[in-house]
């Protein structure tokens, strides 16, 4: 077969493969990359050797991650980068060091090498993460912008700057002067110097030019045209340079994220991108020798365990010295933790040097493949581990611990004031327009630069996680009159959302929806509005394009209104009821859900949803209701009816789960709609602290019943009556009020001044 046909074919079996795989992947709930790999694997010269020749290939594989690393720059900006500049800096190269130092040692101590030389190249090979594989996740995920993406992103793109050093030292291994390598070492950093203030000075007189020139031809071709030869090159100068093609591509992407044609470049890109991509994943999966590693699995399986758990150990350390939470460090470790693909392209040329043995290139390049592999799958289900660990043993204040309050500006609002969450570009005008109109307003971001900017404006802020118990609550959400969520990443917006409606059912709650499929999640989750911004253009645009066609204001305006009630149904793309299902489900996999069965004869059942009360009631969220005859109701209403038999879908904590069964079997009760609920503090002088709730018996003592109790950071709905009070314990008391009135007289000492018990109750009509 003629060579440039043969190129032909291989590149359309390599892109069948990855259809194919993608899509049973995709049946099977599983992440795409994996169908990728897998398919990878069988056409390759390992599986049926449909394609034999793999340099072409991988060839064209490079192209992938070039682009993959340009969009992703085009993507994050400098001003994204310099957040996490410390941890990427000193975290990233503590990590290679220890790394290195600690697998040269382990071979020397365990002789496994034959020189140190040789530990010290593996350690190398070791220190690699996979960029392609972990960011590809981040992306899937959507998780770019939460800490733990922005700490990953940042030591991996340190590693990919020590890659070049490393291939530029791999030479003088060998060479039995030492000066050779510390002479590589510095024109290594010389020619990063050198190329890093050339991309400025490019970034900020040359490259704005050359994309105003080429918008200007007002040609698509054109300008995708030079953006894709300005990529290239870029990379290709890196890669002349001795460093990766990977790292050139990523500092063209910086370089354009500062212009304002960016959003265009990344529009056009991100097609060729996607291709490019999952040829690089075929590519990855043909390396890999399927009977080679059966035959070595038990040693590749142990070597794999051995290499997650090493580098996750170092990892997790080094992401808290720097100052961030248990759970953000355990989750970047593990995110961390495989060896990179890259990792091939340097054992090969230690291979070729005589560094290591072809047996012992092969158990890299198995034990890499491995890892790859199981790294969707970690990222996917670290958060849910996490989550089981900190409910079973109860340790959200270790786990969350850096996401406390570590910074909060003087005199916050106390009362009826407007928290909003997040202070980027959506924050800033809402605090803007806010602030015009003489509203208290709160704000709650985790960037040290975002506080200054607060601070200096003179902004009531907090620094910490939006969705923190401790920020939440130091916040006074529960006195708060109007809440605003604009995070960057939806799993965060979730949590911030159900456990702000923990502190107070009732709140009124607007939400930034980023993805058309998260609307009746958060509708669900107990938001008052959702909005979605592409959407809200959608309707800007149609307001203009009707009004100039002379259709009447108050009309257009009432069907904008009708849109945005229907919650974009009109706009959004239609799903089956299999895709919705689906969707839901791997929505409430990330939090803490199950499927509970209504008990027989519950005095819920012929109530509707609305009437039952269940959200504000135990702080459970019902996500969908599966009927006896097999229907499925997903996201229902307030006016559906419970019935025999049927399956709640529920979301909400361990706690606010039993709350539920309870309200279910009908061992507490709905307050009527005469009843009143008082939130009331225990001072310090109470003397009911250190009684039991089922000692003060207040149900038939003063015919009030606790159906919440705060304390710190945890949340009781339908406290265990064997509990003792304590001091600033927050009882949420209900009954009428002459009966409140008695109780509240028992509980708070006579001697406190009536006006601070004024401040210390809040009532909240039932």
């Amino acid at each position: 077969m003629p060579e440039d046909f043969r190129l032909i074919v291989d590149l359309v079996l390599v892109l069948a493969a990855a259809t194919i795989g993608g899509l049973l992947a995709s049946l099977l709930r599983q992440p795409a990359i994996l169908g990728y790999l897998i398919g990878g694997i069988i056409v390759g010269p390992g599986g049926l050797g449909v394609i034999k020749e793999l340099i072409q290939v991988e060839t064209l594989a490079q192209f992938g991650v070039a682009f993959l690393l340009f969009a992703l720059g085009v993507e994050f900006s400098f001003a994204e980068l310099k957040k996490v500049q410390g941890i990427s800096l000193g975290g990233g190269g503590l990590q290679i060091i220890f790394t290195i130092l600690i697998t040269a040692l382990t071979m020397g101590i365990l002789g496994w090498d034959t020189s140190p030389i040789q530990g010290i190249f593996l350690g190398a090979i070791l220190s690699l993460s996979s960029t392609a594989v972990v960011l590809k996740c981040l992306m899937e995920r959507n998780e770019m912008a939460s800490p733990q993406g922005q700490i990953m992103l940042g030591i991996l793109v340190v590693q990919d700057l020590a890659l070049g050093l490393m291939l530029a030292v791999l030479p003088a291994l060998n060479q039995p002067q030492g000066g050779v390598i510390f002479e590589a070492v510095g024109r290594s950093l010389l020619l990063i110097g050198l190329f890093a203030l050339g991309a400025v000075v490019a970034g900020i007189w040359v490259i704005p030019k050359l994309l105003q020139f080429l918008a200007k031809t007002e040609s698509k071709e054109l300008f995708l045209l030079g953006v894709v030869a300005l990529c290239l090159g870029i990379a290709l100068l890196t890669e002349h340079l001795g460093f990766s093609i990977e790292m050139g591509a990523f500092v063209a992407g910086l370089m354009i994220s500062e212009v304002e044609y960016a959003d265009q470049t990344l529009t056009y890109v991100e097609p060729i991108r996607d291709i490019f991509a999952a040829l690089f994943f075929v590519a990855v999966g043909m390396l890999i020798d399927p009977v080679f590693l059966w035959e070595h699995l038990e040693l590749i399986i142990g070597l794999m365990l051995l290499i997650v758990a090493g580098k996750t150990l170092i990892i997790i350390p080094i992401v808290k010295l720097f100052g961030y939470s248990w759970r953000t460090s355990i989750i970047t470790g593990l995110g961390l933790a495989q060896i990179g693909e890259f990792s091939f392209v340097l054992a090969s040329a230690g291979q070729g040097l005589g560094l290591v043995s072809r047996r012992v290139y092969l158990l890299i390049v198995g034990t890499t493949a491995l890892t790859l592999i199981i790294t969707p799958f970690i990222l996917q289900f670290a958060p849910k581990l996490l989550d089981w660990i900190e409910e079973k043993w109860d340790l959200s204040n270790l786990l969350e611990n850096s996401q406390k309050i570590t910074n909060i500006a003087e005199d916050l609002p106390q009362q009826n004031h407007i928290i909003v969450c997040g202070y980027g570009r959506v924050g800033r005008n809402l605090v803007r327009l806010l602030q015009s109109h003489n509203y208290a307003v709160i704000v709650i971001d985790q960037s040290e630069k975002t506080v200054q900017e607060l601070r200096n404006n003179q902004i009531p802020y907090l620094y910490g996680n939006a969705a923190s118990l401790h920020v939440l609550e130091a916040a006074g959400v529960d006195r708060a009159a109007s809440m605003a969520i604009a995070l960057p990443d939806p799993m965060s917006t979730r949590l911030c959302l159900k456990r702000s409606l923990e502190f107070s059912p009732n709140l009124d709650v607007i939400v930034i929806a980023d993805r058309d499929k998260d609307i009746e999640l958060l509708y669900q989750l107990g938001a008052k509005e959702v909005v979605q911004p592409e959407f809200e253009a959608s309707l800007e645009l149609s307001n203009h394009v009707l009004t100039k066609m002379g259709l009447g204001g108050d009309k257009i305006q009432q069907e904008m209104q009708k849109i945005r009630q229907s919650q974009y149904s009109d706009f959004r793309p239609k799903q089956s009821a299999q895709e919705v299902a689906r969707d839901l489900q791997q929505a409430t996999q990330e939090m803490n859900s199950k499927w509970y069965a209504l008990p027989t004869n519950s005095p819920l059942m012929g109530m509707t949803l609305e009437e039952s009360n269940i959200r504000p009631m135990t702080g459970i969220s019902v996500m969908a209701i599966r009927r006896f005859t097999g229907e499925e109701i997903d996201y229902p209403d307030g006016q559906v009816r419970l019935e025999k038999d049927d399956k709640l879908l529920v979301v909400g904590e361990a706690a606010a789960l039993e709350t539920l069964d309870q309200l279910a079997k009908g061992e507490v009760t709905i307050p009527a709609e005469s009843i009143s609920c008082q939130w009331l503090n225990i001072p310090e002088n109470s003397q009911v602290i250190g009684k039991s709730l089922s000692k003060l018996d207040l149900a038939n003592r003063f015919r009030v019943q606790v159906q919440a109790l705060r304390r710190e950071d945890k949340f009781y709905r339908w406290p265990n009556r064997s509990l003792d009070l304590e001091a600033g314990d927050r009882l949420l008391l209900c009954g009428s009020f002459h009966d409140l009135n008695q109780a509240r007289r028992e509980m708070i000492p006579i001697n406190i001044p009536s006006l601070k018990i004024l401040k210390e109750i809040e009532i909240v009509e039932g």
